[in-house]
Protein backbone atom coordinates (compact mmCIF):
# COMPACT_ATOMS: atom_id res chain seq x y z
CA UNK A 1 0.00 0.00 0.00
CA UNK A 2 3.08 2.53 0.10
CA UNK A 3 3.62 4.62 -2.74
CA UNK A 4 6.14 5.82 -5.07
CA UNK A 5 7.62 7.75 -2.70
CA UNK A 6 8.35 5.21 -0.53
CA UNK A 7 6.28 6.34 2.16
CA UNK A 8 4.98 2.91 4.22
CA UNK A 9 2.06 2.90 5.03
CA UNK A 10 1.17 2.41 9.36
CA UNK A 11 -1.89 0.11 9.58
CA UNK A 12 -3.54 -0.26 12.65
CA UNK A 13 -4.83 -3.66 13.60
CA UNK A 14 -7.81 -3.99 15.90
CA UNK A 15 -8.92 -7.81 17.11
CA UNK A 16 -12.69 -9.14 17.74
CA UNK A 17 -13.87 -10.01 21.06
CA UNK A 18 -12.43 -12.61 23.60
CA UNK A 19 -8.88 -11.99 21.66
CA UNK A 20 -6.33 -9.80 21.55
CA UNK A 21 -3.81 -7.94 19.17
CA UNK A 22 -1.61 -11.52 19.63
CA UNK A 23 -4.65 -12.49 17.08
CA UNK A 24 -2.47 -10.66 13.93
CA UNK A 25 1.05 -12.04 14.96
CA UNK A 26 0.96 -12.89 11.45
CA UNK A 27 -0.40 -10.40 9.37
CA UNK A 28 1.86 -7.84 11.94
CA UNK A 29 5.17 -9.70 10.39
CA UNK A 30 4.30 -10.05 6.87
CA UNK A 31 3.13 -6.09 6.89
CA UNK A 32 6.13 -5.06 8.29
CA UNK A 33 8.54 -7.16 5.98
CA UNK A 34 7.04 -5.45 3.33
CA UNK A 35 8.29 -2.41 5.06
CA UNK A 36 5.33 -1.08 6.72
CA UNK A 37 4.54 0.09 9.84
CA UNK A 38 1.93 -1.66 11.65
CA UNK A 39 0.55 -1.28 15.74
CA UNK A 40 -1.67 -4.05 16.80
CA UNK A 41 -4.08 -2.92 19.74
CA UNK A 42 -5.45 -4.80 22.60
CA UNK A 43 -9.10 -3.44 23.44
CA UNK A 44 -9.95 -3.05 27.16
CA UNK A 45 -9.99 -6.67 28.72
CA UNK A 46 -8.61 -8.25 25.50
CA UNK A 47 -5.53 -9.50 25.37
CA UNK A 48 -2.49 -8.39 27.58
CA UNK A 49 -5.07 -5.59 28.70
CA UNK A 50 -5.17 -5.79 32.90
CA UNK A 51 -8.95 -4.59 33.36
CA UNK A 52 -11.27 -7.61 33.23
CA UNK A 53 -14.41 -7.66 31.26
CA UNK A 54 -16.43 -6.69 34.63
CA UNK A 55 -14.55 -3.22 35.05
CA UNK A 56 -15.09 -2.59 31.66
CA UNK A 57 -19.51 -1.59 31.96
CA UNK A 58 -19.33 0.56 28.22
CA UNK A 59 -18.33 -0.21 24.17
CA UNK A 60 -16.75 3.15 24.83
CA UNK A 61 -14.17 2.13 27.61
CA UNK A 62 -14.12 -1.04 25.52
CA UNK A 63 -12.56 1.35 22.92
CA UNK A 64 -10.45 3.60 25.17
CA UNK A 65 -7.11 2.21 24.06
CA UNK A 66 -8.38 3.09 20.19
CA UNK A 67 -9.39 6.14 21.10
CA UNK A 68 -6.69 7.24 23.03
CA UNK A 69 -4.00 5.66 20.10
CA UNK A 70 -5.77 7.87 17.84
CA UNK A 71 -5.99 11.18 19.49
CA UNK A 72 -1.99 10.86 20.04
CA UNK A 73 -1.56 10.33 16.47
CA UNK A 74 1.07 13.55 15.20
CA UNK A 75 -2.10 16.25 13.07
CA UNK A 76 -0.83 15.56 10.07
CA UNK A 77 -0.60 11.19 10.03
CA UNK A 78 -3.20 8.77 8.62
CA UNK A 79 -3.48 5.47 9.06
CA UNK A 80 -5.52 2.29 7.74
CA UNK A 81 -7.41 0.54 10.25
CA UNK A 82 -8.27 -3.10 9.83
CA UNK A 83 -10.86 -4.49 11.82
CA UNK A 84 -11.86 -7.88 13.03
CA UNK A 85 -15.69 -8.98 14.21
CA UNK A 86 -16.66 -7.03 16.70
CA UNK A 87 -13.52 -4.94 15.54
CA UNK A 88 -15.57 -3.47 13.12
CA UNK A 89 -17.57 -1.23 15.66
CA UNK A 90 -14.20 -0.03 17.28
CA UNK A 91 -13.67 0.99 13.94
CA UNK A 92 -16.58 2.75 12.97
CA UNK A 93 -16.63 4.88 16.35
CA UNK A 94 -12.66 5.79 15.44
CA UNK A 95 -13.96 7.15 11.88
CA UNK A 96 -16.60 8.83 13.42
CA UNK A 97 -14.25 10.43 15.84
CA UNK A 98 -10.87 11.25 13.69
CA UNK A 99 -11.97 10.73 9.76
CA UNK A 100 -9.24 13.69 9.03
CA UNK A 101 -6.51 10.67 11.05
CA UNK A 102 -8.05 7.72 8.65
CA UNK A 103 -7.09 6.99 5.41
CA UNK A 104 -8.81 4.01 4.83
CA UNK A 105 -10.66 1.58 7.22
CA UNK A 106 -10.67 -2.39 6.29
CA UNK A 107 -12.99 -4.63 8.18
CA UNK A 108 -12.23 -8.17 7.89
CA UNK A 109 -15.63 -10.39 8.58
CA UNK A 110 -16.32 -7.66 10.71
CA UNK A 111 -19.74 -5.65 12.01
CA UNK A 112 -20.43 -2.61 9.77
CA UNK A 113 -22.79 -0.51 11.22
CA UNK A 114 -24.68 1.78 8.84
CA UNK A 115 -26.15 5.74 9.45
CA UNK A 116 -29.71 4.44 10.20
CA UNK A 117 -29.90 2.24 13.04
CA UNK A 118 -29.03 2.06 16.37
CA UNK A 119 -25.19 0.36 16.83
CA UNK A 120 -26.97 -2.69 18.34
CA UNK A 121 -28.92 -3.46 15.47
CA UNK A 122 -26.73 -5.58 13.30
CA UNK A 123 -25.47 -7.26 16.05
CA UNK A 124 -29.12 -8.09 17.49
CA UNK A 125 -30.01 -9.17 13.50
CA UNK A 126 -26.70 -11.52 13.78
CA UNK A 127 -27.99 -13.44 17.15
CA UNK A 128 -31.26 -13.25 15.85
CA UNK A 129 -30.09 -14.76 12.23
CA UNK A 130 -27.47 -16.96 13.61
CA UNK A 131 -29.01 -19.04 16.47
CA UNK A 132 -25.98 -22.45 16.32
CA UNK A 133 -23.68 -19.13 16.05
CA UNK A 134 -25.34 -17.38 18.95
CA UNK A 135 -25.52 -20.38 20.74
CA UNK A 136 -22.09 -21.08 20.09
CA UNK A 137 -21.22 -17.61 20.80
CA UNK A 138 -22.66 -18.31 24.80
CA UNK A 139 -20.08 -21.50 25.07
CA UNK A 140 -16.74 -18.52 23.87
CA UNK A 141 -17.85 -16.23 26.50
CA UNK A 142 -19.37 -17.97 29.31
CA UNK A 143 -17.39 -21.48 30.01
CA UNK A 144 -14.71 -23.56 28.03
CA UNK A 145 -17.33 -26.01 27.36
CA UNK A 146 -17.21 -26.78 23.58
CA UNK A 147 -15.42 -23.47 22.77
CA UNK A 148 -12.81 -25.77 21.02
CA UNK A 149 -14.96 -27.71 18.76
CA UNK A 150 -16.92 -24.48 17.88
CA UNK A 151 -13.96 -22.43 17.40
CA UNK A 152 -12.64 -25.19 14.80
CA UNK A 153 -15.84 -25.25 12.94
CA UNK A 154 -16.22 -21.57 12.35
CA UNK A 155 -13.43 -18.97 12.09
CA UNK A 156 -10.55 -21.27 12.56
CA UNK A 157 -12.15 -23.91 10.08
CA UNK A 158 -9.33 -23.15 7.62
CA UNK A 159 -6.41 -22.27 9.56
CA UNK A 160 -3.17 -24.66 10.70
CA UNK A 161 -3.80 -26.29 14.36
CA UNK A 162 -1.50 -23.83 15.63
CA UNK A 163 -3.69 -21.22 15.88
CA UNK A 164 -6.52 -22.37 16.99
CA UNK A 165 -4.03 -23.84 20.10
CA UNK A 166 -2.36 -20.07 20.59
CA UNK A 167 -6.62 -18.78 20.52
CA UNK A 168 -7.52 -21.60 23.15
CA UNK A 169 -4.55 -20.71 24.95
CA UNK A 170 -4.93 -16.95 24.99
CA UNK A 171 -8.91 -15.95 25.09
CA UNK A 172 -10.37 -13.84 27.70
CA UNK A 173 -13.64 -13.45 28.38
CA UNK A 174 -15.42 -11.26 26.10
CA UNK A 175 -18.56 -9.77 25.26
CA UNK A 176 -20.94 -8.33 22.19
CA UNK A 177 -22.39 -5.34 24.32
CA UNK A 178 -25.47 -5.68 22.65
CA UNK A 179 -27.17 -4.65 26.01
CA UNK A 180 -24.64 -2.05 26.75
CA UNK A 181 -25.11 -0.92 23.13
CA UNK A 182 -28.46 -0.44 23.73
CA UNK A 183 -28.10 1.64 26.85
CA UNK A 184 -25.10 3.85 25.64
CA UNK A 185 -27.27 4.74 22.53
CA UNK A 186 -30.43 6.01 24.95
CA UNK A 187 -27.93 7.49 27.30
CA UNK A 188 -26.10 9.65 24.49
CA UNK A 189 -29.71 10.52 22.50
CA UNK A 190 -30.57 11.94 26.30
CA UNK A 191 -27.12 14.07 26.05
CA UNK A 192 -27.30 15.20 22.48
Amino acid sequence: MGDSNNQTTHFVLIHGSASGAWAWYKVKTMLEAAGHSVTALDMSASGVNTKTMEEVLTFDQYNEPLIEFMANLAENEKVVLVGHSLGGLNLAFAMEKFPEKISLAVFVTAFLPDTVHQPSYMLEKFIENSSAVAEGWQSVVSSATGYETFMKSTAFNLTPPEDLSLQTLLKRSGSLFLERFTADSVAAAIHD
